[in-house]
């Protein structure tokens, strides 16, 4: 490794103009990045890993921010440069990729038009050598066909794809750093793995350094040479990934370490187990708990699933005639007792939201029957469906999104308890002070409004809305995918504690195995609409039998440094299609019981 840093990062600090005053957000960051090198920036939002970032590639609003301290780039500082000057830089020397593809790729021009402007500006090619040098990156990134795909447009690749593009933009003109933000953090584990080792071996070939910002520690210890931990904007500890993990001295990092959930961590346990929480002053973890058998055997299932099915029309031609059909949930069977939380697994596209949506009729299926409590769900009048919907309520993944920004906390609790009519406002406003307490906030919160609160805080009045009206079924739809490692450990244990006082039922849908694994008393594996195994937790993570579920366990990536080198060796297939045409008969599929209740698809 030769001598010289790639990027030597002195004494950063980043301000913003907050109502006239200067507010700093980075303070006094130093570090180096050697030629050949990954160093990974960790910490949760807020940290300032990002602005970190932002600040080196020198893409803050000028009139907002200041930026103070050096950033040399084989020895020129950055910041010293005129925004012509940078503009040869970004793209050139140093390249990025960005958490959200989608928001990254302009959406009105191809792939190909969008890779090839690199190659145009900064290299001066042809548009011919631009589409053939093009064409070789996307075959290089993995991307199948790509000499086909060069005109596609991105809302024609799935987001791991789109993530691919990405990548083969940021290499185009052979850049020197790679700066990765939080490049895996919105896709499934199946697509992160191929994403991981696509840029450990990319790094091999062009010999790049890499500088990586995440807060999943799986993922660090899979792909960093050393780390740097930030905490509210300053830089805590520093050093080789293997001391930070083994031998981490700030209670920070100690913290963020203990609350990442680990595959495997629940070998010889019957039931769920709350998340270990630590505290981020002593950094000390309190061994969590097993929590207590909630679930009611032999009984009636609260809710029962019979051969559901749901699919979408495909029409196409000048008519709008149907020549197919998506056929997103494909006869699904299974119950859910009370007490109980079964886990719905797969990558995006399998399914499994469709699934939570047709329970609760937020989507009409197709066929199947839907027994809640007894009565028939899908017979249900807009009077039946009004009462149903006290019974069951539903989680979604992005509480920002599913909360009014123009109510206060305290009014989108109480709103489902007055349109139900189940009391007075003033009893509608106490029951919403209690539950803000329940979740682990304060009844004084209850007028401040969604963007008063973190993410954490949002997802826990998401759930305190959820609770307001008793029901007896939450379906949890991706609803800690998006939070940071500390918080999520901390969402999923009251998820555990209100389970246990209240004997609530969850279904709960993830594409996090690990999280699954601490959460669930039985698991079903769904692919292309199907449940293709199912069983007591236990069982399908210690002994599983379908070859998509092994697929899933072997791409969880594992809080361990000396996994550095190993490649999965993921295939680079996409989740195959579940558009049929028109007219399409599934053939019927037969299930092998392996032990008692776990079932696996036969081929």
């Amino acid at each position: 490794m030769a001598d010289a840093p790639v990027l030597s990062v002195q004494n950063l600090k980043t301000s913003f103009l907050v109502d006239g005053a200067w507010k700093s957000v980075v303070r006094d960051v130093s570090f180096d990045v050697m030629p050949g090198e990954t160093v990974a920036i960790v910490g949760e939002s807020g940290s300032g890993k990002s602005v970190t970032s932002l600040s080196i590639m020198r893409l803050l609003h000028a009139d907002s921010s200041r930026i103070d301290g050096k950033v040399l780039l084989n020895g020129r500082d950055l910041l010293s440069l005129t925004e012509k000057e940078m503009r040869g830089v970004r793209g050139n020397e140093v390249s990025m990729i960005f958490q959200e593809p989608m928001t990254s790729l302009n959406p009105i021009f191809t792939i190909g038009r969008q890779i090839s402007e690199v190659l145009t500006r900064h290299k001066g090619m042809s548009k011919q050598e631009a589409r053939a040098e093009t064409t070789r990156l996307l075959e290089k990134v993995r991307i199948p066909n790509g000499k086909a795909r060069f005109d596609d447009y991105p809302h024609q690749f799935s987001g791991g794809m789109r993530q691919r593009v990405m990548i083969a933009m940021a290499l185009a003109s052979r850049p020197k750093l790679l700066i990765a933000d939080e490049p895996t953090t919105a896709l499934d584990v199946t697509i992160q793995g191929q994403i991981l080792d696509l840029i450990k071996v990319l790094q091999e070939e062009e010999g790049m350094s890499v500088l990586f910002i995440t807060h999943d520690m799986g993922v660090v210890a899979e792909i960093a040479d050393r780390t740097i931990v930030m905490y509210r904007g300053e830089q805590v500890e520093a050093g080789a990934t293997e001391d930070i993990f083994l031998r981490g001295r700030h209670p920070y990092t100690r913290a963020l370490l203990s609350a990442v959930p680990k595959l495997g961590s629940m070998a010889n346990r019957r039931w769920p187990t709350r998340f270990p929480i630590v505290d981020a002053t002593t950094g000390e973890a309190v061994e969590p708990e097993e929590v207590a058998d909630t679930v009611g055997k032999g009984k009636t299932p609260i809710l029962s699933v019979k051969n559901l099915t749901t699919r979408f029309a495909v029409r196409s031609g000048l008519f709008a005639r149907q020549t197919g059909s998506v056929h997103a949930v494909e006869n699904l069977s299974f119950d859910l007792f009370q007490g109980e939380t079964l886990s719905l697994v797969g990558e995006s596209g399998c399914g499994k939201s469709t699934t939570g949506r047709s329970i609760m009729r937020l989507v009409e299926p197709t066929d199947g029957e839907i027994y809640l409590d007894g009565y028939n769900v899908l017979q249900l009048d807009q009077i039946g469906m009004r009462n149903m919907r006290k019974s069951v309520q539903m989680i979604f993944q992005d509480p920002f999104s599913s909360l009014n920004p123009r109510m206060t906390a305290g009014a989108s609790i109480a709103e489902p308890f007055i349109k139900h009519k189940l009391g007075t406002t003033r009893e509608a406003r106490e029951k919403a002070a209690d539950l803000l307490e329940r979740v682990g906030l304060s009844a004084s919160m209850m007028n401040r409004y969604p963007h008063e609160f973190s993410g954490g805080q949002r997802q826990r009045i998401a759930i305190a809305r959820a609770l307001s009206l008793d029901p007896k079924v939450i379906v949890a739809d991706e609803s800690v995918s998006a939070l940071d490692v500390s918080v999520k450990a901390q969402v999923c244990n009251l998820l555990l504690d209100l389970q246990q006082s209240l004997n609530l039922a969850f279904l709960f849908i993830s594409h996090d195995m690990a999280v699954v694994e601490r959460m669930s008393h039985r698991v079903a594996v769904m692919y292309l609409g199907e449940i293709v195994e199912i069983g007591p937790r236990a069982a399908v993570f210690e002994n599983p039998q379908h070859d998509y579920t092994k697929k899933l366990i072997a791409a969880v990536p594992v809080p361990d440094p000396a996994r550095r080198g190993i490649r999965r060796g993921l295939a680079d297939d996409e989740l195959k299609s579940p558009v049929r045409p028109f007219g399409y008969e599934v053939p019927s599929r037969r299930y092998r019981e392996v032990s008692a209740g776990h079932l696996v698809q036969v081929a």
